[in-house]
């Protein structure tokens, strides 16, 4: 399986199929670059060379103790970049996958980067505060943690057949496959990893690192999302990219890219093309 070194020598794991412009896939919490399997599949069809990283102590990657913080993950994902040495490379993150590719736009800069992709992004910041008011609570986060750490398996369980894919809406029948699918992948990670990115992904403001951003950008986000709320974060960052595009779902949920993956897909095809 192919790996690089990153900085601290960290293992990190990516995949590398195909020919032609170049897609990066930043994976949402707890998972893995297999949850853009719909995605890969679809623009490796459609002639694009795509990429799937594994963040540090997820998935394939090594279980490290340190550095599960959006530095790091940047900083992994950059190491990728320039392994491979990829131009013009288009940059896609779910969820906070989002706050990834913000972070190492913010830090590396754009001149390997023609487009980047937000879909159900944790930018600009999902913490509570006074200067975020709309915000979710920090105990909310904080009950993350424990669940966590007390049971992770179950917690897990809990997340994929409930809010990430809107699988407790009524009317919404769960799927089995996509629940057991989710669960494999966070298992697959570290317990360390997972409990310290909550945290990342949570407290983390990625404001600068937005403002910095001028590539064309498309913000996807659906408006039922009751993972990373929309009035919190598409809207929001959106409006502090200079070059953004928003394009907002009606009772998509946050795991968009999975359930909707074919209305996801082609319009990203689109707006590729356009």
């Amino acid at each position: 399986m192919p790996f690089i070194n990153s900085n601290d020598g960290t293992q990190i794991y990516y995949k590398d199929w195909g020919s032609g412009q170049p897609i990066v896939f930043s994976h949402g919490w707890p998972l893995s670059s297999d949850d853009w399997d719909p995605q890969m599949m679809f623009f490796l069809n459609h002639g694009y060379r795509v990429i799937g990283v594994d963040r540090r102590g997820h998935g394939r990657s090594e279980q490290v103790a340190d550095g599960h913080d959006m530095d790091h993950y940047a900083d992994d994902l950059a190491a990728v970049v320039n392994h491979l040495d990829l131009h013009d490379a288009i940059h896609v993150g779910h969820s906070t996958g989002g706050g990834e590719v913000a972070r190492y736009l913010g830090r590396h800069g754009e001149s390997r980067v023609a487009r980047a992709v937000l879909i159900s992004a944790v930018p600009p910041i999902m913490v509570k505060s006074e200067a975020n008011p709309e915000g979710t609570p920090k105990e909310v986060f904080d009950d993350f943690q424990a669940k966590l750490a007390a049971n992770r398996s179950g917690f897990y369980r809990d997340i994929a057949s409930g809010p990430f894919y809107g699988f407790n809406v009524p009317g919404v029948e769960p799927q089995e496959a996509l629940i057991e699918n989710w669960w494999r992948q966070g298992m697959m990670g570290g317990a360390k990893a997972a409990y310290d990115s909550i945290v990342a992904f949570s407290q983390t403001d990625f404001t600068g690192d937005l403002q910095k951003i001028t590539v064309p950008t498309l913000v996807m986000h659906g408006d039922n999302d009751q993972v990373v709320p929309f009035h919190d974060a598409g809207p929001l960052t959106a409006k502090l990219v200079r070059n953004a595009t928003l394009k907002s779902y009606q009772g998509y949920p946050h795991g968009m890219i999975t359930t909707q993956h074919e209305v996801i897909n082609r319009d990203l095809l689109e707006w590729l093309r356009s």
